[in-house]
């Protein structure tokens, strides 16, 4: 049977599955992502398909994953959790030992060509995906296309300056002020809480059982997430903006955002701005992989 074989690549677990050209999954699996280096992560690698390959005709390997990926020479820019990936060109070598033509695609990127292909943003030409999580990142699509920018950083909009440039120019952007980890870390400091006692589920948890300061700092959060969507959708204006990253999930989320950039329609914009979830969790990277791979020019 023909299938594609699909990585996605974290800094914990190497997911993985078999999959057909509608973005199927036929089998799935993960394994823990090697510590000890490049030669061992391509080791596994080349198991994987190999023991898979008993069953299927693959039709070449699809890789997600983190940093600032080249998609032309394989390369792996940027940062990581896992260093060993970073300035050798992946895709040569995985293509080296499986005789497999190779893909690969940043993770946030293959995320948002999932929604695109099969998701909250099907049959939408022009859409923005917002990751909110640690920090915020995320991705601009046009008619399926990825924007990457001069220096693969489109859509890293969790560095635009949004706090006080000029009092606070360190603690400013809209990751250190508007990212869950930013919420969280606000709730710990106002309820003169250890730092790392909570997480966004127990923030979100002490505001549905009445807990004022954190009441008080959710609203916040959504006004400075709200501040950040209207900024990007007045300079880039697309169909859609989703939300994506774990608190997407949670309903009053999406909500609370949707009624503070209707606060700032009434008092300030033309347009009417919203934004919804995104469809996809656990398998969007990997069927936003495939969908690179089946789709490269």
């Amino acid at each position: 049977m023909k299938a594609y074989m699909v990585f996605d690549i974290g800094g914990t677990y190497i997911k993985y599955a078999v999959m057909n050209e509608h973005g199927m999954k036929l089998e799935s699996g993960k394994v823990p992502t090697p510590q000890e280096g490049l030669e061992l992560f391509l080791q596994k690698i080349s198991e994987i398909v190999t023991e898979y390959q008993q069953s299927y005709d693959f039709q070449g390997i699809a890789l997600s994953s983190p940093g600032a990926v080249d998609v032309k020479s394989g390369y792996i820019g940027g940062a990581s959790a896992i260093p060993y990936i970073h300035g050798v060109p992946m895709t040569d070598l995985i293509r080296e030992r499986t005789g497999l033509d190779v893909s690969i695609e940043n993770d946030a990127n293959c995320a948002a060509l999932a929604e695109g292909w099969l998701g909250a943003a099907k049959e939408t030409d022009y859409y923005i995906c917002i990751v909110i999580g640690t920090g915020i990142g995320g991705s601009i699509v046009m008619n399926h296309t990825i924007l990457r920018g001069a220096s693969l950083h489109g859509g890293e909009f969790g560095y635009m300056i949004m706090g006080d440039p000029l009092n606070n120019p360190l603690q400013s952007t809209w990751s250190q002020v508007a990212s869950t980890n930013a919420l969280v870390q606000e709730v710990e400091r106002r309820n003169s809480l250890e730092k790392g006692s909570l997480d966004g589920e127990k923030v979100f948890r002490m505001a549905a059982e009445g807990d004022a300061i954190a009441n008080e700092c959710i609203t916040i959060f959504y006004k400075k997430l709200a501040t950040g969507i209207y900024n990007i959708k007045y300079a880039l204006d697309p169909e859609k903006i989703l939300i994506g990253g774990g608190i997407s999930k949670r309903p009053e989320v999406i909500e609370g955002i949707n009624q503070e950039l209707k606060k700032l329609k009434d008092d300030i914009s033309t347009l009417a701005i919203s934004v919804e979830a995104c469809q996809f969790d656990n398998d969007a990277n990997l069927i936003g992989a495939l969908f690179y791979f089946l789709n490269r020019k």
